[in-house]
């Protein structure tokens, strides 16, 4: 998988753009359904992830880019869901997500943020 470039709202992977956020699982790319995320706006002032959406949890790591500002919220049940699957979890600014990716994508999905 060939990360090309990323820029506020635009993700580029294997010639492909992307401007909604990404769910790769593996080796896989799907848009992430928040819809079930955002009942918890109010509470976080954004869209969370939250456990309530299809999280990629077959893998040993799972990254997840926070966006170009790292502002996306990962709600803690995601953080303890990921203990209870035994998958290292990794949260970074979209960036140094990708840079992640880039090196190491064996047994690894992840979630990519492209705006905020």
């Amino acid at each position: 998988m060939r990360f090309d470039d990323f820029s506020f709202g635009s993700l580029r992977i294997d010639n492909s753009t992307f401007v909604r956020d990404v769910v790769i699982d593996r080796g896989e790319i799907r848009d992430r359904k928040k819809k079930p995320s955002k009942k918890f706006r109010d509470d976080f002032g954004h869209t969370p992830l939250s456990i309530e959406e299809d999280i990629p949890w077959k893998c040993r790591q799972l990254v997840i880019g926070t966006g170009a500002f790292g502002r996306l919220p990962v709600m803690k049940e995601v953080k303890r869901e990921a203990k209870r699957h035994k998958v290292k979890l990794v949260v970074l600014p979209t960036i140094k997500a990708i840079e992640v990716l880039r090196q190491e994508l064996k047994e690894t999905n992840a979630i990519l943020h492209v705006t905020c």
